[in-house]
This record gives C-alpha cells, sequence and structure tokens, in this order.
C-alpha cells in the first residue's frame, strides 16, 4: 500500500511539474497545459492542443520518459495489490474451512459478543479446540487477528452448522443477542445431532429459559442473574467468593480447583478414597465426585469407591493436578 501511494504521489508531482513546464516554455493555458501532460504520460496520442517549440519538444520527451514510467508502475502496484489480495482473501477462506474440516470434539461458539470474547478466551487458555460462527464481518476480522477458527454467516443455518463441523462436535455454545436467534440454533443443531451437547445464553425475561429448555439445550445461563447473585454474594459472604475466585483462576494461594475424569485403565479405578493416595502422594483435597449416571456427591467419605466414569473435584497446586491427571 505504501508502494501505491508513493507512486500516485510521484504521478501527481510529474502532472505538475509538466503543467508548469508547458505553461512557462509555450504560454500555454491552465487547461491545455494540464490536458498536454495527461495525454503524454498515458501515451494517448490526441494529438498537440498546444503548438511546441523546440524547447517544448525536449521538455515532452523528458515528460514521456520520467512519466510513461510512473504511470506503469503505479499500474503495475495497484493490479498486483487487487490480484495478491483476492487471491490471499480465497487462500485464507480455504484454508480456514479446511481446518475447521478437521475439527474433531470441539466446540462451536455461536456469537462473538462480550459474552462470546470470554467463552473463546477460556477455551482458547485451557487449550480446547473451537470454531467461532458469527454473522458480523467485523467481528470476523478482530477473531482472525486473534487466531481463532472462524466461519462467517448465520449459525441457524444447517449449512453452516454443517461447515462448523457440528457431527463431529463436542458441543455447542449459543450466545448470540436474543433468545428467539439462540432457540432457532438450538433447534438446528438439535436436528443435526442429537446428541450433541448444547449450553444457551439466556435473556433472562420470564420464560426465555423454558423455551431454550424446550427447544433442545442442555444448559441455560443467564449473565445478569449470575452476575446479581455474585454481588448479593459478594456482601453477604465476601470470603467465600473471594476464595472460589482465587482458586477457580489460580490466585495468590496457587490453588486450582479441577475435574477431573477417571478412566478404566486408571490404577485408582476400583480403589477407595482412603487407599488411593490422592491426600498423601498429591496433596490433593477430593471436594466432590461426580458419578456416570449424573449423581453428585460432596466431601465424599474415605470409603468411598473411585469407579470408572467418575469426575474428581479436587482442589490443589496445579503441578499435582497436572501429575494425577496423568494417572488417570
Amino acid at each position: 500500500m505504501q508502494k501505491i501511494f508513493f507512486a500516485v504521489f510521484m504521478l501527481v508531482m510529474i502532472l505538475c511539474i509538466g503543467t508548469s513546464g508547458y505553461m512557462l516554455i509555450e504560454n500555454g493555458s491552465f487547461i491545455d497545459s494540464l490536458f498536454m501532460s495527461v495525454i503524454t504520460i498515458t501515451t494517448v496520442g490526441y494529438g498537440e492542443v498546444i503548438p511546441l517549440s523546440p524547447v517544448g519538444k525536449y521538455f515532452t520527451i523528458c515528460l514521456i520518459l520520467v512519466g510513461v514510467g510512473f504511470v506503469l508502475y503505479l499500474v503495475g502496484e495497484v493490479t498486483e495489490s487487487m490480484v495478491e489480495g483476492g487471491l490471499r482473501k480465497i487462500m485464507g477462506r480455504n484454508n480456514m474451512e479446511k481446518r475447521v474440516a478437521a475439527l474433531k470434539d470441539h466446540y462451536i461458539v455461536c456469537g462473538f459478543g462480550r459474552i462470546g470474547k470470554v467463552i473463546c478466551k477460556n477455551l482458547k487458555e485451557s487449550k480446547l479446540p473451537f470454531v467461532v460462527v458469527e454473522s458480523d464481518t467485523q467481528e470476523v476480522q478482530k477473531i482472525d487477528e486473534l487466531g481463532y477458527l472462524a466461519l462467517p454467516g448465520n449459525a441457524s443455518s444447517d449449512e453452516m452448522l454443517l461447515k462448523a463441523g457440528i457431527k463431529q462436535a463436542k458441543g455447542l455454545i449459543a450466545v448470540v443477542s436474543s433468545d428467539a436467534e439462540n432457540v432457532y440454533i438450538i433447534l438446528s443443531a438439535k436436528g443435526l445431532n442429537p446428541k450433541l451437547f448444547i449450553m444457551a445464553r439466556s435473556s433472562g425475561t420470564e420464560g426465555a429459559e423454558t423455551k431454550l429448555l424446550r427447544a433442545g439445550a442442555n444448559k441455560v445461563v443467564s449473565p445478569y442473574s449470575i452476575g446479581a447473585h455474585r454481588m448479593a454474594q459478594l456482601v453477604v459472604r465476601p470470603t467465600v467468593v473471594d476464595f472460589l475466585d482465587l482458586t477457580v483462576s489460580g490466585g495468590e494461594l496457587g490453588l486450582r480447583l479441577e475435574e477431573l475424569r477417571v478412566s478404566e485403565h486408571s490404577p485408582l479405578a476400583g480403589k477407595r478414597l482412603m487407599d488411593s493416595g490422592l491426600r498423601k502422594e498429591y496433596d490433593l483435597i477430593v471436594v466432590a465426585i461426580k458419578r456416570e449416571d449424573g449423581d453428585m456427591q460432596f466431601n465424599p467419605k474415605p470409603q468411598t469407591s473411585i469407579l470408572p466414569g467418575d469426575i474428581l473435584v479436587v482442589l490443589g497446586e496445579h503441578e499435582h493436578i497436572t501429575a494425577l491427571e496423568k494417572q488417570l
């Protein structure tokens, strides 16, 4: 782009010099001198509107040699920019679609508003694969700049959801601006993949959560309700909220609250908590155990057995959690 600006600037300067030269050498009017300069450097060849003296002819020769070169340079730069830009855009789009098509067990984030941005940031930090479907072209550019996979289009379209790999996806997060749009997205997604886990954003209006659940959402979250509840808890139980923030985000205490799934081949499968060594070897506290059938056991007893498929909610240092995750 800088080369194009430079070529345009030099072309304007040459026109100014050519116009001034014809006015001084041949006493031509401004319009006739400008016309002579333009047809000379563009090699149009309409004929001389100003009779040229020998000095004027030498001046015209110099103007042709310099001016024509810059005109050709400008045309070449503009053409190259347009062709390369178009090819880059097409190749970039094709490359993006190929990368999305290769995804498996990923998440589809529908909408890149304020909530969508935070969700994508957390998914990125957790190293979970995801693709964003957004209809606003300006937002799509921002997504590209952040390095996220993005598909421009309407998320309620079956074609767009198929492009996003909904058949191979692990879950879908509908966080567009209105409840009605989220309902359409959920209906389309459930029709294409009935087993898909779907989480949706609710505006908090009366009946919105019921409609979203009825459409097929597994979980419905109202940011306004959560925000209000959190503000109230900060007043009533500020220390508890601060502790939870530290454990979830890994703050000054260096603690993390994580969930880990027990595989069938894990050496901990079938053992009791008291025999697992989680407290002694890993210095971890098991806050809760979620069974495969959805049953949640809070503060499980030492005699509680760890079964394959269980999800352990543990509290401890990040390094110890990572070490335990390798055993599970």
